[in-house]
This record gives structure tokens, sequence and C-alpha cells, in this order.
């Protein structure tokens, strides 16, 4: 994951001023190893920054997006986001619905598509969801407990 320092490093490479604000994400996904929605940001920023927008936020959490800082999933509950790995390669993941563990997919199944010749492409993302051991064990003891919990009924 990177920094705080290296998100602002990016930030400012690119030309954006670095305002307190910017300090505050940067220092928000640099010290975070979890996925956050659009509203987690605005409600945590909010408790500092009285009458900050909710577009302020999004704007910043998009402009972080492509600079390549932040990573953008979409899960079944809404868009979140999280800090770029620190990663030289290319690589994906596969993702935790229960923890939000990422593990890494060390290939591109990209490579393995048949792209059309009258298709470019410019961008793609291959996510995996579902349950790490941990927590399909907890999800296994859940249901075999709600099960037996009828019978005796």
């Amino acid at each position: 994951m990177l920094s705080t320092d290296q998100i602002l490093e990016a930030m400012s490479g690119q030309g954006l001023r670095i305002t307190d604000q910017r300090k505050t994400l940067a220092k928000l996904f640099g010290e975070n190893t979890g996925y956050l929605s659009a509203k987690d940001v605005y409600e945590h920023m909010g408790r500092k920054y009285s009458g900050l927008s909710f577009d302020t936020v999004y704007r910043n959490l998009r402009i972080m997006e492509e600079l390549g800082v932040l990573e953008q999933v979409v899960f079944e509950e809404g868009v979140k986001f999280k800090g770029s790995c620190n990663q030289d390669h290319h690589h994906h993941h596969m993702i935790c619905l229960q923890c939000m563990k990422t593990y890494p997919i060390n290939f591109c199944p990209m490579n393995l598509t048949d792209t059309p010749d009258q298709f470019r492409v410019v961008k793609h993302k291959f996510e995996v969801f579902g349950y790490c051991k941990d927590c399909e064990q907890n999800r296994e003891e859940e249901i075999a407990l709600a099960a037996h919990g009828k019978e005796g009924r």
C-alpha cells in the first residue's frame, strides 16, 4: 500500500496543489488498509472541515483514482476506494466480502481474452470476490448454529 508521503508525492508530481484537505485525504488512505466509501470519507473529512461538500470529496477521490494512488472497486453495496498497492507490477485482487482482506492475483487474465480487431482496450479491471478461509469458517459455523436453532423449535 502506498504511504501518505507517496500519495502526496504523486499528487504534487501531477501539479495538484497540496491543500490541508488533500493532506488529510492522503493520510486517511495512507494509514487505512481497508476500503472506504465516498460517504465514509465525507464523514471523516466533515469532522475536521465543516462546510465541506460531498461533491468536493468525491471529485478528489476521482482525481486520486485517475492518478493511480487510489483503487476503486465496485461492491454490491456501491463504489469503495482504497490506497493503491505499493507493487510496481500490474496485478489484480481477490477480495474477501466479509473482512475486505485482499489477496493479489499475480497474473493478468486480460492476456487470455480474445479482443476483436475492431476494439482497442484502454483500461481494464478484474476482481474476484469471495470469502477468506477464516471468514468462510465463521460463516459455516453461523449457518450450522442457525440450522441447529431451527431444529430445536
